[in-house]
């Protein structure tokens, strides 16, 4: 039997007082998952969630873990489609504590130019988001009594502080976790009135390598043009990596890397995305990446290599001739597609170790190597959920990437062998991480009507 949409929305718009009390709740916790100092408060969240997922009818429980928690509950239609929902009830720490204007574990609802916010430390990151999709279930089972979807909760207590246990916690529960596709709450907007699902996320690849010249720092008037600057080896070796069109160019770079579909190069240009207003936020004005590509490509489609740090020799103040015995410096990779992180290391080592010159050696140090996650957006999940997303929002929904990594995406493909879609509220001025952090009012009780949405739509798949 169909269950109505439209007196679950009516549900969400009544109760929105109560949903804000409820979150208030939590974010009283201070969960600080990084100070062992906070771990009886980030028990605490963990009890409460699974106390708030209890009264709504779930199966939850919380699962102890070599660190922090998992919150798992399992509940809702017995056929169906079955989704998995993962958020993170942990937050980060709030210092510097002087540069909050109110109390960060005492949130309120403050009014502000742009309109209300609900100002706290974790409001937008995560657990207003994960709210949001609580309050929708909350809404959906007052309502109707039941959930039109089989669903699963997985809410982890480690998130910002690098997940140590999420992996051998998935690995060990792959058949308790193992859904049709997973919901992850841990977004935000395209922009404050265009949501946005993420179906790809660069990968990660972290090199460091240092040139060893000299057995010590020379004398430039004594030994400059007879010795080898390891520096100015460094330099070229750096200064080769790009063409004069912007393109990479170790060999085969390429070629695992795909060409974006016509269909979602027009969703991208339907954003009106502005990539002078962008630059022009850090004092800058033209895209520095390949050559004939769009910036929302550069940032989301395509892959990149920057330089991240260089060191050598005398950096101090004044002026020291010196020839450096070392140069090192810091390079990663975003990758894009199924480009395999580790035939890329090998193949910069190799171009290093080619540039190498006589009475010079190279060492190397790897920091991480991580695939891209790209979704597979055929499933009819992410067009249902793209179009229940557009029927809330003033303007449509797109598919669109991610410039970073959230490895929780990719876990679930690689451990679960499930896709994600990565739908959020958050918006880039809400000061995740700093003082002062926040979640838009609108962000929040339309997040709770859009996760209804989306809920009824995949219900249909």
């Amino acid at each position: 039997m169909t269950q109505p949409l439209s007196p679950v929305l009516s549900r969400i718009d009544q109760d929105l007082p109560q949903a804000l009390e409820r979150l208030s709740d939590l974010l009283r916790i201070p969960s600080i998952s990084t100070d062992p100092a906070y771990k009886p408060d980030v028990e605490r969240a963990a009890d409460w969630l699974v106390a708030e997922l209890a009264s709504l009818g779930f199966d939850a429980r919380k699962d102890a873990t070599t660190g922090h928690p998992m919150v798992v509950a399992h509940g809702g239609a017995t056929d169906g489609p079955h989704l998995l929902f993962y958020g993170h009830y942990d937050v980060q720490p709030v210092d510097p504590l002087d540069l909050w204007n109110t109390p960060p574990f005492e949130p309120r609802l403050e009014d502000t130019p742009k309109g209300p916010v609900i100002r706290a430390r974790g409001a937008s990151d995560d657990k207003g988001q994960l709210m949001t999709f609580i309050e929708a279930c909350r809404a959906w089972l007052a309502v109707h009594g039941s959930l039109p979807v089989k669903l699963t909760f997985f809410l982890e207590g480690e998130e910002e502080s690098g997940s140590p246990s999420l992996v051998p916690y998935m690995t060990a529960h792959q058949d308790a976790l193992k859904a049709d596709i997973a919901l992850i709450c841990d977004t935000g907007l395209f922009d404050a009135e265009t949501p946005g699902i993420t179906t790809m996320l660069r990968g990660l690849l972290g090199e460091e390598i240092t040139i060893h010249g000299p057995a010590r720092d020379l004398h430039s008037g004594s030994f400059g043009g007879a010795a080898m600057n390891p520096a100015r080896v460094l330099a070229r070796i750096l200064a080769g990596l790009h063409d004069d069109e912007g393109r990479i160019t170790l060999p085969g770079f390429y070629d695992d890397v795909p060409e974006i579909s016509d269909a979602l190069r027009a969703q991208w240009d339907g954003l009106g995305f502005d990539a002078s207003a962008f630059l022009g936020r850090v004092g800058l004005s033209v895209p520095a990446g390949e050559a004939g590509r769009s910036a929302l490509e550069m940032i989301w489609a395509r892959p990149t290599c920057e330089i991240n740090g260089m060191i050598s020799g005398y950096t101090g103040a004044g002026f020291k001739t010196v020839l450096p015995a070392q140069a090192s410096a810091k390079v990663s990779f975003r990758l894009v597609g199924a480009q395999d992180p580790h035939k890329i290391r090998a193949a910069f080592r190799d171009y290093v170790r080619a540039h190498i010159p006589a009475d010079c050696r190279v060492e190397f140090g790897d920091h991480g190597a991580s695939p891209a996650s790209v979704m597979e957006t055929s499933h009819p999940a992410f067009e249902a959920a793209r179009t229940a997303l557009s029927d809330e929002w003033p303007k449509p929904a797109a598919f669109v990437g991610a410039g970073g990594s959230i490895p929780i995406a990719g876990y679930f493909k690689t451990i679960l062998g499930m896709d994600s879609m990565l739908i959020g509220f958050a918006k880039d001025d809400d000061q995740i991480h700093s003082p002062n952090e926040k979640y838009d009012l609108d962000s929040f009780h339309r997040g709770i009507r859009s996760w209804a949405r989306v809920i009824e739509a995949v219900s249909k798949t």
